[in-house]
């Protein structure tokens, strides 16, 4: 099949450190880590190990450019690597990244179909989207004694792939009907999903979610079934589940979603998502933790291992590097951390002199397309400054979806407050097209202010309470993001965004 190659449009600059980072405070010292790996918004991981590098990537729902790569040597401290998909195909989520030979695959659910994108590198360029016309979501990628090819989905079935991994040369066949779940246990739904397999000594491992990824805190966990080939029969492993939140007063929430995977050094481990305790509105964020073989051949969580508490380093030299949201909008390219709401027009940004010029779009913050990041924190302040050109409005807001946001807006002489649609006037002819604009949010609640030379700052009279944006409430499966607007006629000039964490 003929393959149409996208350079990379996402670099990192030497001069740009942006890197995940263990940054939690540990007792233990710096031979343990604290979960999670990936603070934020990180769900459904997807682990790689090629060589002594580890990739992972996570679903990018409507977040586009989606599918980020990310590096380590260490598992605990990542790096960004490229966006593989431009694209809009829909909602992006639960992807499988593998090797196999010397291509690199992207097997993802968007819309009522399967996709896969391919790369020579790591680094792309990655292809166009390639439909696989297959429904189901959740791929799973397993390759037979043979050299044969399938995908496992969430129901339990799985279809072949032609050699070249492109496309689908079978009916989807019935293998496994999961777990059963206890009754009196309090879940969501039974919802098997997210099928991750691996090969261990004579058996095939398949790993599977069940329980519902959201819900009550007890929903979410991690099952385990082996079988001597790829196609069952598959006996369910005596450990299930291998991780499960017992209680609501524990720290994580929901987990579930889980990887096995071997480290370089022998070592075995379980990467996978949950939500943390009163902080839901971060989305489901990354956790790893260490795993162990028993005589019987099977895997569960060593004794004494706690997913909130201090875990033992993998035995690798530990990365030095730093996470930060900062940017100061230098070079030519968009740097990793941003993504726009569904709309990834590259006609409508523009990168120069140190800033990042907009063009404004549609009439209100949930239609106008913002450019979105992550938070990695429970408290934090967001800042940036902005030049008002014609009859834009230009915002930094907090943005779930494109029903529910709030944040301070100003056009080229009012400031005003958005409060989930509601815009209210807050300060009326006190500026002149430029302005500085803050967000301080201080567990949930969120104060906002304005600045006409960034040092002094008024605080408007309006405030947020944000703790109720998140799945339970409101579907989607996504999170409260820091976002960029450029509403209406004109456009808004951007500079020096600065996040500041508040501990």
């Amino acid at each position: 099949m003929k393959k149409t190659f996208l350079f990379a449009l996402f670099a990192l600059p030497v001069l740009f450190a942006n890197a995940q980072v263990q940054t939690k405070s540990n007792p233990k010292g710096e031979s343990f880590y604290l979960n999670p790996i990936f603070s934020g918004d990180y769900p459904d991981p997807s682990i790689l190990r090629d060589g002594d590098n580890y990739y992972l990537v996570n679903s990018s729902f409507e977040y586009y450019p989606g599918l980020l790569i990310w590096q380590s040597k260490d598992l605990v401290n990542w790096t960004p690597v490229t966006k593989t998909l431009t694209k809009y195909v829909g909602s992006v989520y639960a992807p499988d990244l593998v090797k196999y030979k010397d291509t690199y695959y992207i097997y993802f659910p968007a819309g009522p179909t399967n996709w896969v994108i391919t790369a020579k590198s790591i680094n792309g360029p990655w292809s166009e989207p390639i439909d696989l016309k297959v429904g189901n979501i959740d791929p799973g990628h397993v390759v037979d004694a043979e050299g044969k090819r399938y995908l496992y989905f969430s129901n339990g079935g799985y279809v072949p792939l032609s050699d070249d991994g492109l496309s689908v040369t079978g009916e989807l066949k019935q293998a496994y009907n999961g777990w059963p779940v206890p009754r009196e246990w309090s879940i969501e739904c039974f919802c098997l999903e997210g099928p991750k397999l691996v090969k261990h000594g004579d058996y095939y491992y398949l790993t599977v979610a069940e329980g519902g990824t959201a819900g009550p805190a007890t929903s979410h966990m991690i099952i385990s079934a082996r079988s001597k080939t790829p196609f069952g029969p598959w006996e369910n492993s005596p450990y299930n589940p291998i991780d499960r939140t017992l209680s609501s007063d524990e720290k994580w929430w929901s987990k579930g979603h889980g990887t096995l995977f071997e480290d370089a050094k022998g070592k075995w481990w379980i990467v996978f998502h949950a939500y943390e305790k009163n902080h839901y509105n971060m989305g489901r964020q990354t956790l790893l933790q260490p795993i162990e073989w028993t005589k019987d051949g099977w895997f569960k969580t060593p004794a004494g291992i706690k997913t909130g508490e201090p875990i033992k380093r993998p035995a690798a030299e530990v990365s030095k590097s730093s996470f930060s949201l900062n940017d100061d909008f230098s070079g030519k390219i968009l740097k990793t951390q941003w993504s726009f709401w569904t709309d990834y027009d590259t006609t409508r940004f523009r990168l120069a002199d140190n800033s990042l010029t907009l063009k404004g779009k549609g009439t209100v913050i949930g239609n106008c397309s913002p450019l979105l990041c992550i938070p990695s924190d429970h408290s934090y302040t967001a800042e940036v400054e902005l030049t008002i050109d014609g009859k834009a409005t230009g915002g930094l807001v907090l943005y779930y979806n494109n029903k529910a946001y709030s944040g301070i807006l100003a056009d080229s002489e009012n400031i005003m407050a958005n409060l989930r649609g509601w815009q209210p006037p807050a300060e009326t002819n006190v500026i002149k097209n430029h302005v500085f604009l803050r967000l301080k949010n201080f567990n949930n609640v969120v104060d906002m202010f304005y600045s006409l030379d960034g040092l002094k700052w008024n605080k408007i009279e309006n405030s947020l309470e944000v703790s109720g944006l998140h799945h339970n409430a409101l579907g989607e499966f996504l999170s409260l993001r820091i976002g960029l607007c450029s509403i209406g006629e004109g456009s808004v000039k951007f500079k020096n965004f600065k996040y500041t964490p508040i501990k």
